[in-house]
């Protein structure tokens, strides 16, 4: 997986929400925002409940290191507000788990905890990472793998396109393996009509 001009990227408005930009993450001058995010329960799907800084900062940058995974950090309205992972999946969380077809990028998501909630923001958020992935031509499908027991963001998931292929045993996880081509994401979310 190549970075590429997409790393950098103005995700459009969504109506009554606010803009969406997202930029690449930092592992040393964002580890502290993330910690505070990846260790909140409401982050308890992303498994780092107990991590300490310094592995947030270890994590990041193994992540930023590493030729098939990125992070970036999602703003809303120029306020970082959500976290961004985009890997290949046949070199990473998938490798081996899954049929593999040309242009697929796997994704996982986490909107930052608030305490002033805004209706339709994660839903959003969603949007805005599915378009993130797809302004890049070669992405044709966006594959992902919830926990099976994640009924919130499988709820978001359909809601944006993904489809449920089937489960599958992670080391960490039972998960749900899902696929949403850009043609489904545009059926779902009415495409350029956002």
């Amino acid at each position: 997986m190549s970075r590429t001009d997409t790393d950098r990227a103005d995700t459009g408005r969504a109506e009554g929400i606010g803009t969406f930009t997202v930029r690449p993450l930092d592992p040393l001058a964002d580890a502290e925002l993330v910690h505070g995010w990846v260790t909140h329960p409401k982050a308890a799907f992303w498994l780092m409940g107990d991590a300490k800084l310094q592995d947030v900062e270890r994590e990041y940058m193994a992540i930023a290191a590493h030729p098939h995974h990125d992070a970036f950090i999602g703003l809303h309205d120029g306020e970082p507000a959500f976290l961004i992972e985009r890997y290949d999946p046949t070199e990473v969380e998938l490798k081996g788990l899954y049929e593999a077809e040309p242009g697929d990028v796997g994704m996982h998501f986490l909107v930052a905890p608030t305490d002033t909630p805004l209706h339709g923001f994660t839903r959003a958020v969603i949007t805005a990472v599915m378009d993130f992935l797809f302004a890049d031509p070669s992405v044709r499908r966006v594959v992902v793998e919830p926990d099976v027991t994640n009924s919130a963001v499988q709820t978001l998931n359909k809601a944006v396109g993904f489809e449920v292929l089937r489960e599958i045993a992670k080391p960490e996880k039972d998960a749900l393996l899902s696929a949403c081509t850009r043609e489904q994401f545009e059926a779902a979310t009415g495409g350029n009509d956002r």
